[in-house]
């Protein structure tokens, strides 16, 4: 079995949308293409936005300050969210190399989806308000980023 197989088996087993995504023609040679549209991309846009709404939510109401934030189902719940959106970002980043496409978006979504988790420990692990408050601003700067470069449009190669 082919490694590609292998892996669209596997991926499509996880999220329907990553089994769409990988059914999608490979793009003509050198052709710039756009990747926003498809459904496991789509996904990971609305997904990051919603998650930055609520940062920037928090961030405002400076409701991480409190005692019982980070034990509140609230957290806990977004928490689950940015770690199955760190997956997701993983699987595109899979799905553009095994097409061979896209290599800075492939690169971008590698990159954001070891970030994702660091920048939600940082939130985690800030000692003071200061610091929380710029950790969260990262945090919600990292989620914009994620919809940024997949909602870009496609660049030629130069």
């Amino acid at each position: 079995m082919s490694c590609g197989l292998a892996l669209t088996i596997a991926l499509s087993m996880s999220n329907p949308a990553v089994a769409l995504a990988a059914e999608q023609p490979p793009a003509a040679v050198g052709a710039p293409v756009s990747v926003a549209a498809e459904p496991l991309f789509a996904d990971i846009v609305a997904r990051s936005g919603a998650l930055k709404a609520v940062v920037d939510g928090w961030a405002a109401s400076k409701a991480a300050e409190e005692a019982a934030f980070f034990t509140s189902q609230a957290f806990v719940g977004f928490k689950a969210q940015v770690e199955a959106l760190a997956a997701l970002d993983l699987q595109g980043h899979l799905i553009l190399k095994e097409r061979g496409t896209d290599g800075d978006l492939k690169c971008i979504l590698r990159g954001i989806s070891e970030d994702m988790p660091k920048k939600l420990e940082a939130v985690q692990a800030a000692a003071t308000p200061a610091e929380r408050a710029t950790a969260l601003s990262e945090l919600s700067y990292l989620l914009n980023d994620n919809v940024e470069v997949i909602t870009a449009p496609p660049q030629p190669e130069v």
